[in-house]
């Protein structure tokens, strides 16, 4: 029997950073911050609003992170910490516990351990870990 389980990252977007909240159904799992949206070119860009597969990804920089596939001209995306996205991120996304600013949060070490134990629950239970990105209404 297939099983998918589909996350929901709702995004505000502003000119120095993209604001999101990351659901697992009605369960809040953490906040994020990426750059913000410029065409969706790489390094400078958060990647386009759609639906994408997350796999588990060994890196050699942040250990065990998720990785968000097939994203249109874009590769090497990953949820990885970070607190401010302008000086951190490259086209990423990272969680935090609380936003402080345009792509500014805090605390995402305790985000990325916390979304990892939601993560790996899914995954052991052999759930297909989807992610659809939308902006928030």
């Amino acid at each position: 029997m297939y099983k998918e389980k589909l996350w929901t990252l709702e995004r505000k977007y502003f000119s120095d950073g993209t604001n999101g909240s990351l659901w697992s159904g009605s369960q809040l799992i953490c906040h994020t911050i990426e750059l913000p949206w410029r065409d969706n070119q790489r390094k400078i860009s958060c990647i386009p609003e759609g639906k994408y597969p997350l796999r588990l990804y060994q890196s050699v920089k942040f250990g065990t992170v998720l990785m968000v596939m097939d994203v249109l001209n874009r590769q090497d995306i990953l949820f990885h910490p970070a607190n401010n996205a302008m000086d951190e991120l490259q086209g990423c996304i990272a969680p935090v516990m609380v936003h402080t600013g345009e792509g500014k949060g805090l605390r995402s070490q305790v985000a990325m351990q916390q979304m990892m134990k939601i993560a790996e629950m899914s995954l052991q239970r052999k759930q297909d870990l989807f992610l659809l990105i939308h902006t928030k209404q």
